[in-house]
């Protein structure tokens, strides 16, 4: 019997404009698809082209408010929907997700620009979110027990924090909804939902696909903006809010939990990093190698996890430099849809403005560009992938958190340098440990200020996995049974003895 693969559709103009014309552009307010109350809008762009893609009901101060009445009156009832209800929603909607791989993919490949293939690992990679916490749902244990004096009792349970704000970054456009809209549901959470202003489209039509999983009027709402602060603002000085969730970047992070400290809202940030990729002398160097292209090349570097510095032993430096230039030279930029393309376009023009930046900054300190080094010509906002050695440890791009498909390599002689290295940073999220040697990751492990460790794996990032960082790269766990637990409250309740009188 021969067994047929079925082939992912063509990408073409017209499927793309089919694509685009079913994704909802206005803002989902009690279930219903609306315009924004002053008729405002905002386009979105091709970031391979700079045209336009579509064009969205831009929300204002008053649509957000009304988004958090809605998500404030479901949210009595949405608490006390059963567990297994809410599990069947979220199970639902990873089918209908995974049924819909192949737009989403092509979705974002438009609007953010990743190639369609590392798109496709996105849709699994986000679905996963779904389907781990429609598990979760039911899981999600308080406890019972007797006083240590045995004369009382304690029931503690978990109960759902309420009205939640959840803001994505344009990065990881499905799997940032993903990652925060499947534990608020499991929890029992109702959500006002502001997706990035760059890359909205994905979590619109995914908002769409909860709705038709199931998902009651007013749980989640969708408040797309070209104004960030004009959804914030208002929302995290509403009492009836009660959590903040985002992913973004330090800075905003901090504005962010300054204003959420006047009501005292609970708090996750995701917010920076500055990943070291430490590399020893006795690792397997061509696994290296093939972590290190993981680490940095996922989304063009345009992730908080990527690799950003590789700190390389020295007796091994040159070796490992060379082939890793090697891979990244051999890397084709283009259109994501191309089906040779390996590197899509940044972000936007001020994105590849920033990275060029720090690579020139590094070159005038004395760096060596060993591949690339240089932006693409021609429409788009391309960069070519870019390794740097003989990078000076106080060099600008060695701080900052690159987000491009750049790589700078510097040396260190000691397992007490390397971890001095990779702690010389503000930032907290992931590492990457490269060696044979097991007790040296569990050293290092113990030593290195990260929330996250990948040992000779260039890619750790799990639905069953806690993400987060500590230092500056921000607070609280998503993912793992610690991502439900960012949803809740706890209740302690204190029983007399029943056996008294």
């Amino acid at each position: 019997m021969t067994v047929t693969t079925a082939l992912p559709p063509a990408v073409s103009p017209e499927r793309e404009a089919a694509l685009l014309a079913s994704v909802p552009t206005g803002l989902l307010i009690n279930g219903e698809w609306v315009e924004a109350s002053d008729g405002g809008t905002f386009d979105v762009h091709d970031p391979a082209t700079g045209q336009v893609l579509a064009t969205l009901a831009s929300a204002t101060s008053q649509d957000a408010i009304a988004a958090l009445d809605a998500a404030d009156a479901a949210q009595a009832s949405w608490a006390r929907t059963a567990p297994r209800v809410r599990s069947e929603i979220l199970r639902k909607a990873f089918e209908l997700v995974t049924e819909r791989a192949e737009d989403f993919a092509l979705l974002m490949t438009l609007e953010m620009g990743k190639p369609l293939a590392e798109a496709r690992g996105e849709v699994t990679y986000g679905a996963e979110f779904l389907r781990w916490f429609a598990e979760e749902t039911v899981r999600d244990y308080g406890r019972y027990l007797t006083t240590p004096e045995g004369k009382n009792r304690i029931l503690v349970q978990h109960k759902p924090v309420g009205p939640c704000l959840l803001i994505t970054p344009w990065n990881f456009p499905l799997a940032m909804a993903t990652r925060k809209v499947a534990p608020a549901v499991a929890a029992g959470c109702t959500m006002v939902l502001k997706p990035a202003k760059l890359t909205p489209l994905t979590a619109q039509y995914f908002a769409q696909t909860m709705l038709d999983a199931g998902l009651p009027a007013g749980v989640l709402n969708v408040v797309a903006s070209s104004s960030a602060s004009g959804i914030s603002g208002p929302l995290l000085k509403d009492s009836r809010l009660r959590k903040v969730s985002f992913t973004g970047s330090t800075p905003v992070g901090k504005r962010l939990m300054a204003d959420a400290a006047q009501n005292v809202l609970r708090t996750s940030m995701e917010l920076g990093g500055n990943a070291p990729f430490i590399v020893f002398e006795d690792a397997d160097l061509d696994a290296a190698v093939d972590g290190a292209m993981a680490a940095k090349m996922r989304n063009m570097g345009e992730a908080c996890t990527a690799a950003n510095r590789f700190l390389v032993h020295e007796t091994v430096a040159q070796e490992f430099t060379q082939k890793f230039a090697k891979a990244m030279g051999a890397l084709t930029t283009g259109r994501g849809t191309e089906p040779d393309t390996k590197v899509g376009p940044l972000i936007d023009g001020g994105a590849r403005d920033d990275v060029h930046a720090l690579v020139s900054a590094a070159l005038d300190a004395g760096a060596v560009a060993v591949t690339g080094g240089a932006p693409v010509d021609g429409p788009g906002y391309f960069y070519q992938p870019t390794v740097l050695a003989d990078v000076p440890n106080d060099a600008a791009i060695l701080g900052q958190e690159i987000f491009g498909p750049v790589a700078p390599v510097t040396t260190f002689s000691t397992e007490e340098d390397a971890i001095k290295l990779a702690n010389a940073s503000e930032y907290g999220l992931a590492s990457y440990v490269y060696s044979r040697d097991f007790n040296r990751l569990l050293r290092v492990a113990e030593q290195i200020e990260f929330g996250m460790v990948g040992f000779n794996a260039g890619v750790i990032s799990n639905a069953a996995a806690p993400f987060g960082g500590v230092k500056q790269s921000g607070l609280g766990r998503e993912g793992g049974s610690e991502g439900i637990a960012e949803y809740t409250t706890t209740q302690y309740i204190g029983i007399a003895d029943p056996y008294a009188g």
